[in-house]
């Protein structure tokens, strides 16, 4: 490769690139990555190489990294100046996405405890 053609290649993830070629091998590179860490993660949940408690760990350091990838080779998220309103946005969906769950979890558990049939009505018995 010549010195010129290096140059366009070498553009941080998630930054704008130049030329079609340079975007493509990100994308590759993203694509490899999510491949690779999603077939460990396979890998890690179904083998008995790592203790048993500690299979829960590691498929959520995986899934962190596994989110990595995706925001930077994929939405393109840098912590770069002008990339704050991108990142106001992530926060603001995950901000959602964790009050949907919170209140689903919440909602549900009055639910259980609501709709319960007491103690009287779970020991009836027939009487003669």
């Amino acid at each position: 490769m010549s010195q010129n053609e290096d140059h366009l290649l070498d553009v941080a993830p998630g930054q704008p690139h130049s030329n079609i070629v340079s975007e493509t091998w990100a994308y590759v590179i993203g694509l490899g990555l999510a491949l690779l860490l999603t077939g460990i993660s396979f890998w890690v949940a179904s083998t008995g190489a790592l203790w048993g408690p500690g299979v829960a760990v590691g498929l959520v350091v995986l899934a962190i990294a596994q989110m990595g990838v995706h925001l930077v080779f994929f939405l393109h998220i840098t912590s770069g100046p002008d990339n704050t309103n991108n990142v106001l946005a992530l926060a603001f969906g995950v901000l959602i996405v964790f009050l949907v769950m919170i209140g689903t979890i919440w909602i549900m558990s009055h639910m259980n405890h609501n709709v319960m049939p007491g103690p009287e009505m779970t020991n009836l018995q027939m009487q003669h």
